[in-house]
């Protein structure tokens, strides 16, 4: 049996009790948990698991990883970070195991001390069919300025096991010899978060797990990888599977994609699903997937960005259960916050939108992962906060009950634009009296909204084009948005117009990246706000090296700043939402355009005041919602 000596440090927190622990890891717990004696009913129950004022001798607490063995315990694993919550400080990897499914939990141990070093990104897998945990976890020199790792950074893989269920731990031994190529010299990074063992077809019993790093030629960063490790020995020995290999371009340092912490699921078939966090890349959208159809030997083709799969820059985790593959990250698609639980019924290949998931917490929240603690329960370890994302870490545990249940397709209105499909009607907006005496549709400002289902046509990136509607709103308050395309926040490309009555004006604004430079915006807002109750027309053109604002036909006009305004984000098309679902509109909106080119200042005067706007639809035409009128959905 592999026996760890206790250092000092794992001496002192061994020494707490499991009960005076759990005493202090079970505040009310949120979302509605029911008392202790109806606990094992309740359809949602949460506590703190990990908190450095509960749990002594640490700073702070990250990288939550969870797994079940074949006994039935739970194991949380987690980064023990001792002198501050810095990537490379003198970590620590803990753990806290639970025989009753996760309803309480006994001591925190140390069972890998950082020394002064950085030992973390815990990857822990199950073998079935021997009861063995084991982990994977890689190692980097310490430091003790709260800064993170010189690029290039010196890490390698480690591996330690349980053959006790977790009581014990193996010494580690260096993995670099069978999983670390030489040329992968920069970045190095298991998981973090549980692997699989595959338990059908060709390669079943086979344990895999995700890794990515970076190559590094003397100078810079030259390359991304991508991969799968995959034991065919319960772990005794590892090799490099599918790889997905990216180059990052010398001139301006931007690469199109940048898979990392990648997550993992066995479909129902066999088919592995792969999950990354998008670091960067150009190809928009937050989260991109990849499958393998051999047992994790090779990749089906390259990792694939979901632009409209709505997360910030983050680690993410899936788990399937049931009929669902879930998937656990921050809904926010600017910051790490809201915790949400989406569903895929289709095995990965789309995903609920934001608006169809259900939201663990608004709070702050970062990594994840899941594990499956019964055939009606979900475990979820995730990082969050009031203040932070790292102020703790918590254990959900929910019923599929809890999740929202599957719906049908939403209604629908129509889009005019060549080949593009209708646009989805969200909260119960309904039609209303129109700008030409047809119908528009109303908004209530809670939860209404249209959202264009993402085609490749609806990128602008760095060509001109003209945004047009009517709008009709008597709001004194809040943030008004009208038409939102592509992220949100400081740092994503975007464009968006909205009413702003508080400051007594309309804005439009667009958010360019060009190259590798930082983010840049530029604005127009009007005096007014233009919320007397009556309809007016709004026209956001960019062209001739200018931004210009068209409002009741008075125009202001700015220089524009180079760039692409769709590029490496999450990307959405609103009408009455802000893209992260933060405001909504109160009001009525008409006659939604958007043109792939700066449309003549005679062209937006007729859209102003034409009542046979349909005319104006062309090849060159982006979307044309008349929004006149809803449909059920298909």
């Amino acid at each position: 049996m592999p026996q760890l000596l206790l250092s000092p440090r794992r001496r002192t927190v061994a020494a707490l009790t499991a009960t005076a622990l759990a005493a202090l890891a079970l505040p009310p717990a949120l979302g509605g948990a029911a008392s202790a004696a109806g606990a094992t009913k309740a359809p949602f129950e949460q506590q703190i698991l990990f908190k450095a004022s509960q749990d002594p001798g640490y700073s702070c607490f990250r990288i939550p990883a969870i797994v079940k063995t074949t006994k039935g315990t739970l194991l949380a694993f987690a980064e023990g970070r001792v002198n501050d919550c810095s990537d490379a400080g003198d970590i620590d990897l803990v753990l806290k195991r639970s025989h009753d499914g996760g309803r309480t939990w006994g001591p925190m141990r140390v069972i890998n001390e950082g020394g002064g070093d950085t030992h973390g990104n815990p990857a822990p897998v199950v073998d079935r069919e021997t009861g063995r945990i084991v982990l994977a976890e890689t190692y980097n020199p310490g430091r003790t300025d709260g800064k993170n790792c010189e690029v290039p950074c010196e890490r390698t893989p480690h591996l330690q096991y349980s053959d006790d269920d977790g009581q014990t731990w193996s010494k580690p031994r260096d993995l670099s010899d069978e999983i670390l190529p030489e040329s992968w010299n920069s970045w190095y990074a298991t998981g973090p978060v549980h692997g699989i063992q595959l338990s059908r077809g060709r390669h079943k019993g086979r344990l895999v797990l995700t890794v990515n790093a970076e190559s590094w030629n003397g100078s810079r960063v030259t390359e991304n990888h991508a991969s799968l490790v995959v034991s065919d020995d319960g772990g005794d020995s590892w090799r490099i599977g599918a790889t997905d290999s990216y180059p990052i371009s010398a001139s301006d340092g931007t690469f199109r994609q940048k898979p990392s912490e990648m997550t993992l699921a066995e479909r129902a078939d066999g088919t592995i699903y792969v999950s990354g966090r998008e670091q960067d890349g150009t190809d928009l959208g937050h989260r991109d997937h990849v499958v393998s159809r051999d047992g994790g030997e090779s990749f089906s083709g390259s990792f694939e960005a979901s632009p409209d799969l709505y997360t910030p820059q983050v680690q993410g985790s899936t788990l399937r259960f049931g009929g669902r593959l879930l998937l656990a990250a921050p809904g926010d698609p600017d910051r790490r916050r809201t915790m949400t639980i989406r569903s895929s019924y289709d095995g990965g290949r789309t995903w609920d939108s934001f608006d169809r998931s259900t939201v663990v917490t608004t709070d702050w929240s970062g990594y994840s992962d899941m594990v499956a603690v019964d055939d009606e329960r979900v475990g979820l370890m995730y990082e969050g906060g009031a203040v932070d994302a790292r102020d703790e870490i918590r254990f959900v545990r929910f019923t599929e009950e809890w999740l929202k249940p599957r719906r049908g397709p939403d209604p629908r209105t129509s889009d005019w634009a060549p080949g593009a499909p209708d646009a989805t009607v969200l909260g119960g907006a309904r039609p209303t009296a129109g700008v030409f005496g047809g119908q528009a549709l109303a908004f209530d400002g809670v939860d209404d909204a249209v959202r264009l289902p993402y085609s490749p046509r609806l990128p602008l990136h760095s060509r001109d084009f003209t945004a047009t509607l009517w709008f009709r709103y008597s709001a004194t308050s809040g943030e008004q948005p009208l038409l939102w395309m592509g992220g949100v926040g400081t740092g994503q490309p975007q464009v968006w117009l909205r009413g702003e009555p508080a400051n007594n004006r309309v804005t439009g604004l667009i958010t360019t990246r060009d190259g590798g430079s930082p983010p840049r915006s530029v604005s127009l807002s009007t005096e007014g706000a233009y919320n007397d109750g009556r309809w007016h027309h709004i026209a956001l053109r960019r062209g001739g090296g200018e931004l210009s604002l068209f409002l009741d036909g008075n125009r202001l006009s700015r220089p524009d700043v180079p760039g692409s305004v769709s590029r490496n984000s999450p990307f959405g098309v609103h009408i009455g939402q802000r893209m992260d679902s933060r405001a909504h509109f109160t009001g009525a909106i008409d006659q939604v355009g958007v043109f792939e080119r700066a449309l003549s200042d005679e062209e937006v005067t007729r859209l102003g005041s034409d009542r046979a706007p349909s005319s104006t639809v062309k090849w060159n035409t982006v979307t044309w919602l008349p929004m006149d009128r809803v449909r059920p959905g298909n």
